[in-house]
C-alpha cells in the first residue's frame, strides 16, 4: 500500500470526530473527538478546520478522506457524508466510506482468540445494528438491523466479544440465555483513528461515501399535502 495521509471523519453516533493519520507512521497526526448526541452540522467544520490547522501543509497534504457510513444517525451521517465528499472534490482526491460495525471490531481482529467479534448498535425498539466477524476478519453475519431476541439465537453458542454503543445491552442479553459474552463497555462511538486505518485500506471502488442505511427513515412523505396547503 502506498503511504497515505489520510482525513477521517465520523459524526454516525455520539461523537464528533475528526483526525489526520499517517499511514508511514501509523499514528494520527492530529485528532479532536466530541462527545455529542445532537449538533453535529454546526460543530464538524469548525473541528475539522482546528484539526487541519496542527497538519504541516493543510489540506493540501491530504491523500484521502474517509468518512464513517453508519449505521447511525440519519441527521449526524448526512453532516460527516457530506463533509467529506466536499473536501474531496475542492482538494481531487479519493474519498471512501467506512462502517461503523466494522470500525467497532478493528482493534479486536487478528488477537489470538477463539471468540467471534459482534458489533452492535442500539436500533431501539428492542432492536439493534448488528454485524458478527471472526477474529481473522472473516464475515459471519452481515450488517443488519435484527431483533434483540433473533440476534441472541443467531449467535448461538458461539464464544463472542460484544462491542459498540450497546454492548452492554446485547451482551445482558446473550448471558439471560445461558452464554458467557465477553462484553467490553459501551462506546458513544468508533475510535477515529481505526475509521482512519480502515479508510487507508479501502478501495474506492468499492467503498463509495453513501450512508448504510438498515431501515428506512421514521418520517414518511406528507400524504395530506392539499389539506395543509389549504390550511395556510
Amino acid at each position: 500500500m502506498d503511504p497515505l495521509r489520510i482525513l477521517a471523519i465520523d459524526t454516525a453516533l455520539g461523537l464528533c470526530s475528526a483526525c489526520v493519520f499517517d499511514t508511514v507512521s501509523d499514528t494520527a497526526i492530529s485528532s479532536e473527538s466530541i462527545p455529542m448526541d445532537r449538533g453535529h452540522a454546526e460543530a464538524l467544520m469548525p473541528l475539522i478546520e482546528r484539526v487541519m490547522d496542527r497538519v504541516e501543509g493543510g489540506f493540501s497534504s491530504l491523500d484521502r478522506v474517509a468518512a464513517s457510513i453508519g449505521p447511525g444517525s440519519f441527521t449526524g451521517l448526512r453532516v460527516g457524508l457530506s463533509a467529506g465528499r466536499a473536501i474531496a472534490m475542492a482538494t481531487d482526491i479519493p474519498v471512501v466510506g467506512v462502517n461503523t460495525l466494522s470500525a467497532f471490531a478493528a482493534p479486536y481482529l487478528d488477537q489470538s482468540s477463539d471468540a467471534w467479534i459482534v458489533s452492535v448498535i442500539d436500533a431501539r425498539h428492542s432492536h439493534v445494528y448488528l454485524q458478527l466477524m471472526g477474529s481473522d476478519g472473516k464475515l459471519a453475519l452481515p450488517p443488519q438491523i435484527i431483533s434483540i431476541v433473533d440476534a441472541v439465537a443467531a449467535i448461538g453458542g458461539k464464544p463472542v466479544k460484544v462491542v459498540g454503543s450497546a454492548a452492554t445491552l446485547f451482551g445482558a442479553a446473550l448471558r439471560e440465555a445461558g452464554q458467557s459474552p465477553d462484553v467490553e463497555p459501551d462506546r458513544a462511538g468508533a475510535d477515529i483513528d481505526w475509521i482512519a486505518r480502515l479508510g487507508a485500506i479501502a478501495d474506492p471502488q468499492f467503498a463509495p461515501p453513501s450512508p448504510l442505511y438498515l431501515r428506512p427513515p421514521d418520517a414518511l412523505p406528507q400524504t395530506n399535502g392539499r389539506i395543509a396547503r389549504a390550511l395556510f
